[in-house]
């Protein structure tokens, strides 16, 4: 897996990843932090650095204290999530055509800062 939204974004979501152009649109929005589509992302790096909170960053850079984040990437897009009938799926074209999810792994969804 590429780039990872560690747990600076929840609750924050800033967007600065989205606005910093990541060319692969491969940025999601749920519903208390923003997810890299590990499957679409090109690893160019834009993410981490237009992120002022220092939340994305390359997998093998994260923290000890993070790592479950590297699976919760991934479990964003394949699991079936609140409110939905089937998941994202590996590469669902992009998150400007997806649009906002807003809703979050249980992992997310559960975790307190």
């Amino acid at each position: 897996m590429p780039f990872v939204i560690t747990s600076a974004c929840i609750d924050v979501k800033d967007g600065g990843c989205l606005s910093g152009g990541c060319p692969a649109d491969c940025i999601y929005t749920g519903g208390r932090k923003m997810y890299i589509n590990p499957d679409e992302c090109t690893e160019c790096g834009a993410c981490a650095v237009a992120c002022p909170v220092g939340a994305a960053m390359l997998d093998e850079m994260v923290p000890a204290a993070e790592k479950e984040f590297i699976k919760n990437e991934e479990l964003f897009f394949t699991e079936v999530l609140p409110g939905r009938d089937e998941p994202l799926g590996e590469e669902p074209g992009g998150a400007a055509k997806t649009g906002k999810i807003n809703a979050d792994t249980e992992f997310i969804a559960n975790f307190k800062k």
